[in-house]
């Protein structure tokens, strides 16, 4: 038997996926193919939602706490930046509040990082 050519359940999932991937700060303004495609596989492995939204908020918050100093990340380009973290988290899962938490904490240094911005403008 095939499977169906299209499954409400899983585009629900893909799109999903791929909203929170790009609502986060250093990533495309659109999907590719092959973004579409990891956000398919990870439907197809059973990762949780909450796993994913968990490794993508932990692996932004990661980049945006790095030292001052240090060298400047360039722009993720790809899905695929997310899957060591998702990895990680399905092999460490974490406590249930944990994904509030780094809401929280990406919206408080997303919002540092840009007051910084606009003080070294004016400054």
């Amino acid at each position: 038997m095939n499977p169906p050519l299209y499954d409400p359940e899983t585009a629900s999932y893909v799109n999903t996926v791929l909203t929170l991937y790009l609502g986060l700060p250093d990533t495309p303004l659109r999907a590719s193919t092959q973004d579409r495609r990891l956000a398919g596989q990870l439907h197809e492995r059973g990762v949780a939602l909450c796993v994913v939204e968990s490794a993508f908020l932990l692996a932004s918050v990661r980049r945006l706490a790095r030292p001052a100093e240090a060298p400047t990340l360039s722009p993720i380009r790809s899905l695929a930046y997310f899957q060591p973290v998702i990895d990680e988290l399905l092999s460490n899962p974490t406590l249930e509040n944990y994904l509030e938490y780094l809401r929280l904490k990406l919206r408080q240094m997303s919002e540092q990082k840009v007051d910084g911005s606009k003080q070294v403008a004016n400054g």
